[in-house]
């Protein structure tokens, strides 16, 4: 059970690296005029291309058999506008800003699970809740002034997909290897997007077009460690190495674009984050709670 955790861990770290590294190419291909609806297409058919040629390679196509078809069309839906939303962030905000409200993903996911799942908050959740809106408010202070309103709006609108993504992907994780998920994640998030491909999509030189492709092949392993962290370890505790994402984030922001985030992000993203952490805490604490429950009951039968 350990070293499931330990690889669930290391997966997630790895994922949030390299999910840093697609959001700066990202921001890049934005700098240099490349279409949002284009640059989304080419993110989806790249890593769809590469894991299709690499099963077909080692004939093993017949890995992509899913007995699920329906639950990968909704992840699908969900995820594309969600990743819509993540990228829109990253070109309206600087890369720190848009990392530290992803963060408030966990909060989004107590709300989801009380409204949606009739799970019970309990005073930990809802005191989480209030960090996380209080570490939002301190960023997108009006005093500030440094983000645009729309800008925070939509980085929160992809948390709240993040949230959704999230739990859709642990179920999938039950029944499909990450292989599976990440390529019809891919090949329907493709025939979402092959209609606007075509609206404003425009030539591009050598540099721009190595810069579309590497927001592809990162994207193809942040998506890979991300279901494989899922598969081995759960949601809450597997979360914590997505903080680390803000180091990265803020060095890019800094080598690339010359951005260091204001005092107010400062303040703000610690709250954040610690609201994520006590979510993810209690959550640990419950699981632990209800496994030593069913321990004992377990006991005291065979005690009979």
């Amino acid at each position: 059970m350990q070293n499931r955790t330990a690889i669930a861990l290391a997966f997630r770290l790895v994922s949030a690296f390299t999910l840093s590294i697609m959001l700066v190419l990202v921001k890049l291909c934005g700098h240099r005029g490349v279409n949002l609806p284009e640059l989304m297409f080419w993110r989806q058919l790249i890593p769809g291309l590469v894991l299709f040629i690499w099963l077909l390679r080692r004939g093993e196509i017949g890995r992509l058999k899913t007995a699920r078809p329906w639950v990968h069309a909704r992840r699908a839906a969900t995820g594309t506008l969600n990743l819509f939303l993540m990228m829109w962030a990253v070109q309206l905000l600087p890369l720190a800003e848009s990392t530290v409200l992803t963060f408030t993903m966990p909060v989004f996911a107590v709300l989801l699970a009380t409204v949606f799942l009739d799970e019970r908050a309990t005073a930990w959740h809802w005191g989480a809740v209030c960090l996380g809106v209080l570490g939002v408010a301190l960023i997108a202070s009006p005093t500030g002034g440094h983000l645009p309103l729309v800008g925070v709006c939509v980085g929160l609108g992809a948390a709240f997909g993040g949230a959704i993504v999230s739990i859709q992907l642990r179920d999938l994780g039950r029944t499909e290897e990450p292989v599976r998920v990440v390529f019809y994640f891919s090949l329907l998030g493709c025939l979402l997007l092959a209609p606007w491909l075509f609206r404003g999509a425009g030539g591009h030189d050598a540099v721009t077009w190595a810069l579309i492709i590497g927001v592809g092949l990162s994207g193809l392993l942040a998506q890979l460690f991300m279901t494989s962290a899922l598969r081995y370890g759960g949601v809450a505790s597997v979360i914590v190495m997505d903080y680390s994402q803000l180091i990265w984030s803020t060095c890019g922001g800094w080598v690339v674009f010359s951005q260091l985030p204001p005092g107010s992000t400062w303040v703000g993203a610690p709250l954040i984050i610690a609201a994520g952490l006590l979510i993810a805490w209690n959550e640990r604490l419950f699981s632990a709670f209800r496994a030593g429950l069913g321990n004992l009951g377990s006991r005291t039968s065979s005690d009979r």
